[in-house]
């Protein structure tokens, strides 16, 4: 008896992650779908953020990298001049033009 309990236990664990990975997805389709709707309509360019949000924005910015800390410090950097991050966890940077224009000595891209 034990042994079943403990058996539909860990299945119950597995369905909810295999669930929730799913309702996770759904709900970031329609994020994303919505932030590309607010870029159309000018709510990303440079000075729709005030310095308070560029933490938040900057951790989602670079959720994604293996570069976490150097992302987050140059994102930062780049949020505080520009007080914008594009939307996306890569490029777009078109949207704010201050965020795409700043470059390094070597003509590289500062913000990430």
């Amino acid at each position: 008896m034990a042994k079943f309990l403990a058996l539909l236990f860990s299945f119950l664990i597995l369905a909810s992650v295999a669930f929730s990975e799913v309702l996770g997805g759904i709900g970031y389709d329609r994020l994303s779908e919505e932030k590309a709707k607010n870029a159309q309509k000018g709510m990303y360019g440079q000075g729709s953020l005030r310095t308070s949000q560029c933490p938040g924005e900057c951790t989602r910015r670079c959720s994604k990298t293996q570069y976490h800390k150097p992302c987050m410090f140059f994102c930062q950097k780049c949020c505080r001049k520009c007080l914008c991050v594009p939307p996306g966890f890569y490029g777009n940077k078109h949207v704010c033009s201050c965020y795409n224009n700043w470059k390094t000595k070597r003509g590289g891209p500062k913000c990430p």
